[in-house]
């Protein structure tokens, strides 16, 4: 799944039909030639950030279906739809109910500045006709309430105030279509020692979009007697030159490490999956494999997302995130807040992106499992720093039948390796402390794991809420 494709918008212009040959002659031209330029003025603003799906103005019913056609045809992720003055609203009325069910926004553009004076001019006075969005707006808002079609919001502004907003719904309606056509693969159960953390598979299906399947340890079991150790071996050799090795590491485990990342990674791509859900504290996965896979993904340009601890919402978050932010999203789990220094201390044990250079990844040993019973005890793992910088954090789980989403912005510190068999970070809330920040968290019910991504994505995540239905709360 490409998750960093342009949204693809479809864009409705609705004019009026019997104003189309007026001002013939004049300086700007006719009623359908100010409107073809205006059209260009649009598309290009829209062009900055998605791939614009346009045929031309319409002006008729029959327009209106051949727009419908060629957006359902070439798989828009929402439409943005606009009166350019009055218009008969017959277009409008059968676009409305012929559209299938997808994101729209109604928009009407306001003019940066007017210059008429004197519509005895009949230049001015096809520019007065033209200028009358604000008429075309109001008409189609009645029609556009009555049928009250889910996803649908209306706007209005100049092409500067409203652009913003336009890309926000353009990047959650992809964000939208992109989960539609996901495929999550749950491996192998959801974690036992966290019923919080479970979701319904139907729900996820019908309300969200991914299919999930469940994946089995012994699939992976039979990779790993299948693959050639030859490969494994450079694979070992590049992440050795690649990223600095603790002296304490054994390099059989690490190979046997390797190999079952490997394997992991083969099984997920057999079954199409996007989103790996690992349940990495298995017993059946130590008992057969001997380790939890610990250098996810191996490839650092890998488009899978892999997370840990059977948490589908958790999953879904970094999903979601690394869609918004174009960059690789983490798993946490805040651990404790310090006080005296005003810090939240947060990572995951378990598979998390490693690949973002500037020394922030060293290979070593897993600590927390050195002293186990299990096969590989002490398998090495990608330990990793998350970088610096603004992140937006946001939390998924679901309560009665329904998805929420409880996000907020931290600001991820410079941080050195200190917590063993945990890639983590120190952080600080934007706004306020961190008491408040968890009081504020923690109202809303949640669990204790979050996704986080470079960058400030908090209204797209809230546009695609309403899209989705899902609860939402934003905390700045």
């Amino acid at each position: 799944m490409d998750l960093n494709r342009r949204p693809k918008i479809g864009l409705l212009l609705i004019g009026a039909e019997r104003f189309q040959p007026l001002g013939e002659g004049t300086k700007d031209g006719t009623y359908k030639e100010r409107k073809a330029e205006e059209t260009h003025r649009y598309i290009d603003r829209m062009q900055e950030f998605a791939d614009v799906v346009f045929g031309e103005p319409v002006y008729t019913r029959d327009a209106a279906e051949r727009e419908v056609s060629r957006f359902f045809n070439e798989k828009v992720d929402g439409v943005v739809a606009s009166f350019m003055s009055w218009a008969e609203d017959f277009a409008w009325i059968r676009f409305l109910r012929e559209l299938p069910p997808m994101p729209l926004l109604l928009v009407s553009f306001v003019r940066d500045s007017l210059d008429i004076t004197d519509t005895n001019d009949e230049n001015q006075f096809i520019d007065f006709l033209s200028a009358g969005a604000l008429v075309g707006f109001q008409e189609a808002s009645g029609s556009f309430k009555r049928f009250n079609r889910p996803m649908s919001e209306l706007l209005i502004g100049t092409l500067d105030q409203t652009m913003p907003k336009i890309r926000n719904f353009a990047v959650a309606a992809k964000a939208r279509a992109v989960l539609r056509s996901s495929n999550l693969g749950l491996l192998a159960c959801y974690n036992e020692a966290m019923w919080a953390t479970y979701v319904d598979p139907y729900n996820v299906f019908m309300k969200i979009g991914p299919e999930i399947h469940f994946l089995s340890v012994m699939e992976v079991v039979d990779e790993i007697e299948h693959t050639d150790d030859a490969v494994i071996d450079r694979i070992v050799k590049d992440l050795a030159n690649r990223y600095e090795v603790y002296p304490n590491v054994d390099f059989e485990k690490f190979h046997a490490s390797v190999k079952a990342t490997y394997a992991m990674e083969q099984v997920a791509k057999k079954h199409g999956i996007d989103l790996l859900v690992l349940n990495d504290i298995d017993t059946v996965l130590f008992k057969f494999v001997g380790l939890r896979p610990g250098f996810t993904p191996l490839d650092p340009e890998e488009k899978m997302v892999t997370v840990p601890e059977g948490d589908i919402g958790g999953g879904l978050a970094t999903y979601i995130l690394q869609m918004l932010g174009g960059s690789p999203a983490n798993f946490i789990e805040p651990f404790y807040l310090d006080h005296e220094n005003g810090l939240i201390v947060a990572g995951h044990a378990g598979p998390n992106h490693y690949h973002s250079g500037n020394g922030n990844t060293i290979i070593a040993r897993d600590e927390r499992f050195a002293k186990s019973q299990w096969k590989y005890a002490g398998a090495p793992f990608a330990w990793h720093v998350f970088p610096a910088g603004l992140k937006t954090m946001l939390h998924m789980s679901e309560k009665d039948g329904r998805m929420k989403m409880v996000c907020t912005l931290v600001e991820c510190l410079p941080t050195k390796h200190y917590l063993a068999s945990y890639s983590h970070a120190n952080f600080k809330p934007v706004h306020g402390t961190p008491e408040e920040l968890f009081q504020k968290i923690c109202e809303n019910g949640v669990t204790q794991h979050y996704g986080i991504v470079d960058g400030d994505h908090l209204d797209e995540l809230e546009e695609l809420a309403k899209m989705m239905d899902f609860d939402f709360c934003r905390i700045d």
